[in-house]
């Protein structure tokens, strides 16, 4: 008897499991950037991304894509060397050895368009 009634509790722990919906989140939330969840993705020229080369603005361009990096600048463990390309391609560097894979999943937080061909 006592075997018959583990096994219709656990039937029924399954199927709740089954039955009952689940959330989509997994209790924790990612940080993204502002302009990633605001702002409409655009196209931008060289020029535009020119303009944005400083310490509290920098954007950069990895293989044809634009970043808005500003908010990350002070937390780069590299350091200033994200500045060196501030405003311009930086597509060398930024699949160069120093490098985590991880800096790949990263990146798309800040990611605010494409360039101009």
């Amino acid at each position: 008897m006592e075997i018959v009634a583990i096994t219709l509790v656990l039937l029924f722990v399954l199927a709740a499991l089954f039955v009952i919906p689940r959330s989509n989140s997994k209790g924790t939330s990612k940080k993204t950037h502002p302009s990633a969840t605001t702002k409409t993705l655009r196209t931008y020229s060289k020029k535009e991304v020119l303009l944005h080369n400083k310490r509290t603005d920098c954007w950069i361009i990895v293989k044809g894509k634009v970043y808005d990096v500003t908010p990350y600048v002070e937390e780069h463990p590299g350091g200033d060397a994200i500045l060196n390309n501030a405003g311009g391609d930086s597509t060398e560097g930024f699949y160069g050895p120093q490098h985590a894979t991880r800096v790949f999943d990263m990146v798309d937080e800040f990611y605010i368009g494409d360039l101009m061909a």
